[in-house]
């Protein structure tokens, strides 16, 4: 079974440091690890870090038909969604298992089963 992993966070707190830095290096080094163990596991499927939330532009689309495009994010809240694994486990409680090694020091993991996803 699929289950998304989307990893929640105050985006004040995050950090922000750029590629190429000591610092960048040694963050990324824990995040490459984790990938490294999914890969080897077999749990797998794709995951990603997510722009800013600042970048994020919102469309809508009313019952009636209209749209309306708008820039920001949809939700008004400091805890924004900064990125996403999608993992193969038996079942939810690995799913949490696999959450629980993301290293991120602070923040929310919602794990969610995927209920469909087309054959590429």
């Amino acid at each position: 079974m699929e289950y998304m992993i989307m990893l929640h966070s105050d985006e004040p707190q995050a950090p922000d440091f750029q590629p190429g830095t000591p610092e960048f290096e040694e963050m990324m080094g824990g995040w490459m690890a984790y990938n490294q163990m999914l890969i080897e596991g077999g749990h797998w499927v794709a995951g990603a870090s997510l722009a800013p939330p600042s970048t994020a532009t919102t469309f809508a689309r009313a019952a009636d038909g209209t749209t309306s495009v708008t820039d920001g994010p949809f939700a008004e809240t400091k805890e924004q969604i900064g990125g996403f694994y999608l993992v193969a486990a038996k079942d939810l409680d690995e799913a949490i298992a696999l959450a629980e090694k993301i290293p991120m020091p602070a923040g929310y993991f919602e794990v969610r089963p995927v209920a469909f996803r087309p054959e590429v």
